[in-house]
């Protein structure tokens, strides 16, 4: 097994740039991406269905990178008004949209005989429509900007191999990707690139503690490394996707992982 690398300082790739990042409170990706996009110098605007944790996370954030960069709002994807707020309040508070995260989705686990159509409409309705609320919504808004733009998909390897008691989520990030790649041809159209990260096992304190230890040992022995990813290690490639350096990139699927198939 490898140690995790030294966090990479940030070096202003995004200076400037307004994002918005859903799913953003906590320790997970989206949270650990809200950081990084700062670093590199972007103003952010933080969303997440849990209010109190999103309020906690905006405080911390603001503290540290000032309160006229950072803002937060809930929003539950799967509810169309709370998502037109979210980007409403972003080209507001900053004037553009230039880059977009999706993060927020839901998992669970369960074999399909025992699966309910509530279990079913509940992951795909946050996973994948919500992702298809979000993007529409930031597609609107940078082809009518006529100033180009990024939007970052969070996808899953699970979404290209299989894996037992996930068929609800496997479908719903395989239709992530999906998604992925047609909107990328569309808004090629008016310079905005649609990308998608697909990590396999990014694990933070949180999510340690609901995940047993036989499971974990399972899917760490899995990676090429031996351990599981930190957030900011599949953030990192997100900061890639939302800059220059990607410029040629475009409905593209990035495995964070040894496990594509």
């Amino acid at each position: 097994m490898s140690a995790a690398p030294p966090y990479v300082p940030g070096h202003r790739l995004l200076a400037g740039r307004t994002a918005v990042v859903t799913a953003a409170a906590g320790a997970g990706i989206g949270g650990a991406t809200a950081r990084r996009l700062l670093e590199e110098g972007a103003s952010v605007v933080l969303s997440d269905a849990h209010a109190r944790r999103l309020k906690e996370s905006e405080a911390e954030l603001a503290a540290r990178f000032g309160a006229d960069r950072v803002a937060a709002l809930p929003c539950d994807v799967t509810e169309e008004s709370q998502v037109a707020a979210l980007f409403e309040l972003a080209e507001e508070r900053h004037g553009r949209l230039d880059i977009v995260v999706n993060n927020a989705g839901l998992g669970g686990t369960a074999d399909l005989v025992d699966m309910t159509d509530e279990q079913w409409d509940r992951v795909l309705d946050v996973t994948l429509n919500g992702t298809f609320r979000c993007t529409r919504a930031a597609l609107r808004r940078m082809k009518a900007a006529g100033s180009g733009g990024v939007i970052v998909n969070n996808a899953s390897v699970v979404g290209w191999r299989a894996q037992q008691g996930q068929s609800h989520y496997a479908a719903a990030k395989a239709g992530v990707m999906a998604l992925t790649r047609c909107a990328a041809l569309e808004a090629a159209d008016y310079g905005v690139r649609v990308n998608a990260v697909s990590p396999s096992l990014a694990m933070h304190p949180h999510l340690v503690k609901v995940t047993t230890p036989e499971l974990l040992e399972e899917l760490t022995a899995r990676e090429a490394f031996g351990r599981y990813a930190e957030p900011w290690e599949v953030a990192n490639v997100i900061v890639f996707l939302a800059s220059g350096y990607s410029s040629y990139l475009t409905g593209e699927v990035l495995s964070v992982s040894s496990q594509h198939p």
